[in-house]
């Protein structure tokens, strides 16, 4: 029988990120009987954890925050266009604040397994520290990005200096002055690392194994006036958020890309390249990420900047892709990253020409030579989207593990249900609106939609919802289908699930990770699911006249 002693609970959500902070808001007001749970020690996700320099947002700080309350949008002033980590994990700290959410957040709270009980219609989860939770409806606000991977390289145990992932950047002051860094990486996040401490260490070597095509952030200070008139547009950018296709203020050019003339494409190009943000990708001709030849076009305009930026033409080259074309995968913002190459105490390695061999106790050894660092910084990346649900031995009906489901990629219903795995609901799971698009934007999206569901469940009595397989294999091949249509589909990036530190995950085998027909089209797919009674999902239980008190509702423990 169920628990009643105060273990279990009608929702429990893992992850107290964005995802998991807007959940409890919802489920609170709700008054459902509900908790979060999260590993770390605080709440705040990726922006807990990540305390590298140069950790800040891609996306307008305006347009990330949450839209719920207008009394917090009109409260908090963004200091800049683009906001650092230390000013976000702050915001998301206030927003659980505000609204009293941190007295339903357990932290330092692992979870072991999830299996589900199919005689009792619960979920029941093994914590780390050996307790036992149950639930009826299990939320899963796992962070797409949570999961940092390390280099396979002989001798990592050896190093006598410190070395670790940016994910596990030490969250006290470190002092890099006079000191010997190395970065390894130059995806995103090293990118925004060596932009950041260039002319902050005393020599910084960078191993690249592919460069990543990369433009500027244009970041910038917002004034209090300026501030002022933001607040005043919120419910135009939060509409223009939400019509265009990733969900940032950045609207697609309508012009056909062989419309205008070459020296239009050009002056739109110059304007774009100094525009804040994701101008230069998403507010392009479209063209650029479904032909070739445009896609090479623009792909040489973005070579010839970087050429400029840079003073020495041989590193110069070494710095720009040749496997694959600007914006097919995910556009690093970066500020100063190129001019760092000028600096007399910045060298760069390709690993292309001479691989790492090992990890020494004084460094690195390529095929080369031996390099001596004070630390070492792997910037290499994470198991995007899935590698959080791989963590967890969740376990569905007849004892499917969703490992093994996924083994080959993830297959969903909308992103949100798994079949097999009944009761277990993903506001931002593989395959949903939000891995590719402005995260908070699809997040608020995706928990509006669940927690939506989830009073229709308990207005109705139901105990137990589960994907069609019919439903599930329709919606994961129309999201291969649209992979088809995008140059991403051959990148190597976490938006095809490759990850060559990942097992399985190697060059080879495409993992169609994300949703890519865009938010408007993904909203009015979900919103038509809704309005059509749910179809695709089996809602079993015993159902109760619409006036009968709804399933789980009512006071929730402090």
């Amino acid at each position: 029988m169920i628990d009643k002693t105060g273990t279990h609970y009608e929702v429990v959500v893992i992850g107290a990120g964005v995802a998991g902070i807007y959940q409890i808001k919802r489920l609170v007001d709700l008054g459902v009987n509900a908790t979060v749970i999260e590993a770390a020690s605080g709440l705040g996700g990726t922006w807990y954890s990540n305390r590298y320099p140069g950790a800040r947002f891609d996306s307008e700080s305006y347009t990330y925050g949450f839209s719920f309350s207008k009394e917090l949008l009109d409260e908090w002033h963004w200091k800049e266009h683009f906001s650092a980590q230390p000013e976000n994990l702050r915001y998301l700290n206030h927003v659980a604040d505000k609204f009293d959410l941190r007295r339903h957040m357990q932290f330092n709270c692992r979870v072991e397994a999830a299996h589900f009980d199919e005689v009792e219609n619960v979920w029941r989860l093994k914590i780390h520290d050996g307790r036992t939770l149950t639930c009826r409806f299990l939320v899963m606000g796992l962070g797409l990005l949570s999961i940092p991977t390390l280099p396979r390289l002989e001798g990592m145990d050896s190093f006598k200096g410190r070395s670790f992932h940016t994910f596990h950047w030490p969250h006290e002051k470190l002092d890099l002055s006079d000191k010997k860094v190395a970065v390894i990486g130059t995806g995103a996040t090293g990118i925004q690392v060596i932009g950041e401490i260039a002319d902050k260490v005393g020599h910084l070597t960078v191993f690249q194994r592919r460069p990543n095509w990369s433009a500027p952030l244009n970041n910038g200070p917002i004034s209090e006036a300026e501030m002022a008139a933001i607040r005043a547009r919120y419910d135009e950018i939060f509409a223009t958020c939400a019509r265009t296709p990733g969900g940032f203020v950045h609207e697609p050019d309508r012009r056909g890309f062989y419309e205008v003339s070459r020296e239009e494409r050009v002056a739109l190009w110059d304007r774009l390249y100094g525009t804040p943000g994701f101008a230069i990708w998403l507010a392009n001709f479209r063209e650029i990420f479904m032909d070739e030849k445009a896609n090479a076009e623009f792909s040489a305009y973005i070579a010839e900047r970087i050429r400029q930026r840079v003073k020495d033409p041989k590193v110069a080259e070494k710095l720009i892709p040749k496997d694959h074309g600007f914006g097919v995968q995910r556009v690093p913002m970066e500020t100063n990253y190129f001019e760092a190459y000028n600096r007399d105490n910045v060298e760069l390695v390709d690993l292309g020409e001479t691989p790492l061999v090992r990890v020494t106790e004084t460094g690195l050894r390529t095929s080369e030579r031996d390099y001596d660092f004070d630390i070492i910084v792997y910037a290499t990346g994470f198991d995007a989207i899935t590698g959080a649900y791989d963590r967890i031995d969740i376990r569905g009906t007849g004892g499917l593990t969703l490992r093994e489901k996924w083994k080959d990629g993830p297959s969903t219903y909308l992103g949100i249900f798994i079949h097999g795995f009944p009761n277990l609901i993903m506001p931002n799971g593989p395959q949903s609106g939000s891995a590719s698009t402005n995260y908070p934007r699809g997040i608020e999206t995706g928990v509006n939609w669940c927690t939506d569901f989830l009073e229709h469940v308990w207005a109705h009595g139901y105990t137990r919802v589960e994907a069609t397989q019919q439903a599930e294999d329709a919606w994961t091949a129309h999201v291969a289908d649209m992979y088809a249509m995008m140059l991403m589909r051959r990148a190597k990036s976490w938006f095809t699930g490759y990850n060559s530190n990942v097992p399985g995950h190697e060059e080879g085998r495409i993992r169609h990770m994300i949703y890519n027909g865009g938010a408007p089209k993904y909203v009015n797919r979900i919103n038509k699911v809704a309005a059509a009674g749910y179809e695709g999902i089996e809602l079993t239980g015993a159902p109760v006249p619409a006036a009968a008190p709804a399933l789980g509702l009512g006071r929730i423990a402090s």
